[in-house]
This record gives structure tokens, sequence and C-alpha cells, in this order.
């Protein structure tokens, strides 16, 4: 395979920027979803499966955009970025859409939308990285990736609290979503589109290596049947080491999942002592109580706000995770799977750790060793990865791959997180947290298992 020229930091930068916006879709759906539920009368048991739709609709998306995106090739439009674009089109008018939701079941559909559209963008994102870059600047790439997801999640879970500090209200009529969610998430999906364009205009894509090949290779499997064949030949013939590397990220977006979907209420309850009150409990004609529920409620929201903003230090901590291991990479190898193994394990010490917290400042050491974690998650798996798959069939591959972030967030979803978190730590409201912490802490151990060492070594 012909070596790939060295590119520079800014031309790394430019093509990773879009996932600025990506990461502001993906932090505010993490970050204030659940929140949404609740305010729309889900309870804390519902919840998890209210989620479903979301990696149902990766599973679906992801491996399909990248077999179809391994097929395209434009001298125009480049063989990437049309999906990029598509995705954040549709992305960007369900954020702002979405908090505006007056039913239960509008806001699920909305989350389906959204997480298909987040897909359909993200996915090329991963194998253009591998696409443009050469085996020695991979695991760079990705951190720099990683650095631009960091910067995004941080902003993003700012936003509500920073907006509400402006004087946004974050209280509203019951049922109603607050008007400093709505601001945040219409706030996101312009950051969304916009940094998605910067990526299209700014970057260039290469051309396969042997176009005549590559275009007699798409005309004999063109056909639906074919296609759908091919990407069940791949899952099938999937590398040893994709293998390994899948029984490590089920583990890690299992906890990460369930981090998403339930911090709010679990730790709204457990460390601020102010859960979603249940209106069915109060008189709201009574003027005294819905003095009391109104009080509640404003609790609520204050921690919820808090809540997000300091899910905000993990995106920080990845950022700084990340920044550091770029200065790292662009000089030296790494062990890739070693670094991968502390920084997993120091992620679940940080979800124990909030059995003991009591403020928002114990969240904050909490959210900074995840962060470290999340960091290496998003960029280190990929690196090794990329560094055992084919070049041409580099898409499909990486959307097999991102099948292993689904799949255990919909058994999360579908009662792995209440079933599992019953069993090993009862009734409590940070159970969890514990779990999620439990299981980052055998992904960082699945990391023995990898033995690959054009994978290991960067």
């Amino acid at each position: 395979m012909k070596k790939k020229p060295i590119l520079s930091f800014l031309d790394v930068w430019n093509m990773s920027f879009g996932f600025l916006g990506i990461q502001f879709g993906f932090a505010l759906q993490g970050g204030f979803m659940s929140r949404i539920f609740q305010t729309l009368g889900a309870s804390p048991e519902e919840i998890p499966g209210l989620w479903l739709a979301a990696p149902v609709a990766g599973l679906v998306v992801q491996p399909i955009i990248g077999y179809m995106s391994d097929r395209t090739w434009s001298s125009r439009f480049g063989r990437r970025k049309p999906y990029f674009l598509i995705g954040s089109l549709f992305a960007s008018i369900t954020l702002i859409y979405m908090p505006h939701s007056s039913y239960l079941w509008v806001a699920a559909g909305s989350l389906l939308v959204l997480d298909a559209s987040i897909n359909i963008s993200m996915e090329p994102f991963r194998a253009l990285v591998a696409d443009k870059l050469d085996d020695s600047q991979r695991s760079y790439g990705f951190m720099v990736q990683t650095l631009i997801i960091g910067v995004g999640t941080w902003i993003a879970s700012q936003l509500p609290w920073f907006l509400n500090q402006m004087g946004v209200s974050n209280t509203a009529e019951e049922s109603t979503i607050p008007p400093n969610v709505k601001v945040a998430f219409a706030i996101g999906g312009v950051i969304f589109l916009l940094s998605i364009l910067y990526t299209v205009l700014t970057t260039k894509e290469y051309p396969p290596e042997n176009l005549e090949a590559f275009e007699k290779h798409k005309k004999e499997t063109a056909g639906f049947s074919k296609g759908i064949s091919a990407i069940i030949s791949d899952i099938r013939s999937m590398p040893v080491t994709m293998r390994k590397l899948g029984l490590i990220q089920f583990f890690s977006w299992f906890a990460f999942f369930t981090m998403w979907s339930m911090s709010t209420p679990a730790l709204s309850e457990h460390v601020f002592q102010a859960p979603k009150p249940d209106a069915a409990m109060f008189k709201m004609s009574i003027q005294e109580e819905l003095a009391v529920y109104q009080v509640k409620d404003r609790l609520y929201n204050d921690a919820a706000d808090q809540i997000g903003s300091s899910m905000g230090i993990y995106g920080l901590s990845s950022m700084i995770f990340a920044l550091i291991f770029t200065l790292i990479t662009r000089k030296i190898s790494i062990n890739r799977k070693m670094v991968h193994m502390v920084s997993l394990i120091l992620g679940g010490i940080g979800f124990f750790y909030m059995y003991y917290a009591n403020d928002y400042k114990n969240l904050n050491v909490s959210f900074t060793l995840i962060g470290i974690a999340w960091g290496s998650i998003l960029s280190l798996p990929y690196a090794m990865l990329s560094s055992s798959i084919e070049a041409e069939k580099m898409g499909i591959f990486m959307g097999i791959f991102n099948m292993f972030i689904v799949i255990p967030q919909i058994v999360a979803s579908i009662g792995g997180i209440n079933f599992f978190s019953e069993i090993l730590f009862g009734e409590k409201a940070i159970g969890p947290m514990l779990l999620a912490g439990t299981c980052l802490t055998i992904s960082g151990l699945c990391n023995l298992i990898i033995t690959n060492k054009k994978a290991i070594k960067d």
C-alpha cells in the first residue's frame, strides 16, 4: 500500500473539526435527554427503555453508511463528505425541534431521528482519518478528534447552566421543557451544521488508490441483495483483533450509556437529595401543595443544571488527555493497549467515587477521572482497529465496529441497567453509576487479551 503524505496539524484539525458539532449533539442528548423525559412524565425505571431508539438507529445506520461511503467517489464532493452534510442537516433540525416536544412519544421519536442523523455524520468521520492519514499518524489523528470532541462536550454541557446564569429561566409549567434547555438545543443545532460545513469546505479527500478497479468492483457488487450479502460476509469475516476490541467496547459503552441515561435521576437524588417530584402526589388545585411542588421542582432543576455542568468536566478532562497524547504521539510511539487499560480503570474509579460524593466538587473529581476513560475510548480502539484492517474496507469495518457500541446500549436499555443494578447494588438510586464503574473496570482488564503487535504499538 502506498505511503500517504504526512499532514500538518492544521490539516488534521480541519478534517476533524466537524466532530465539534457532532459532539454538541451527543453531549446535549446525553446530558439532558433524560431530563426531558422526566419533565414529560417518565419515571426513572422507564428512562432506559425510552433511550432504546438511539442505539437501534445506530445499529441499522452505521454499517449501511459505512458500506455506502466505501463505494462512493466524486471528484467534486469526495467520498465521506456527502454523508457528513446530509446527516448534519437532519440532526440540526431535530436538535432545534426536540425540546419543544409536548408528549413523551414525540421526544422518544425525535431521539430516534437525532441519533440516526448523528450516526450518518459520525461513522464516515472515523473512516476519513484512516483514509487520509498514514499509519504512523493514526493515533495522532484520532487524538486530535478526541481533543475537538472534548471541547464540544464541555461547552455543550455548560450551555443550560450558563444560560440560566445569564437570566434564561430553568423552570416552566408542568410537563414543559424549561427555556434554558430549549435555547441550548437550538444553539447546538446551529453549531452542528456550521462545524460540519467547515470540514466539508476545508478538507480535500483522496480518490481510491486504483480508481478503475474501484469502479469495476462497484458495478460487480451493485444491488440491494448483493450489498446486504457483502455486509453480512464482512461481519462474519471480521479480524480476530476486531472481535477482541469489540468485547472491550461492549463493556465501555454499556458504562457510558448507563451514565448518559441515568446520571440525572441517580445523582439528583443521591448527591443533591432533590429527585424529580411526582406531580400526581400533589393536589395542584390547593395553593399550599402547589407551592411545595414548585419548590421541589426548582430544586430538581437546579440539581439537573449542576449535574449537566459537572458532566461537562469529563469533556474538559478528555480534551486535556487528548492534548497531552497529541503532543506525545507526534514524536514517540505508545503502547495503545496499556494506555487504554489504565485509562478505563481510572474511569471506573471515577464512577465508584460518586457513591461518596455529597456536592458538585466531588462530582467534578468523578467526572475528571471518567473523562480520561472517555478520551481513550474515542481514540485508541479506533487507532488499534485501523492498523488491523484493509484500507479499501475501512468504512464498512468502522461501521461494523460501531455495532459494538450500539449493541451494549440496546442491552442496557431493554432492562440490562435495571436488572444488573438491582442484582448487584439493590434499589439504591446510585446503583446504576456503580454498575457503570464495574463495567468500565471489566472493560479495562479485557485489554489484556489484545495480542496483535501492529495494533498495540503506535
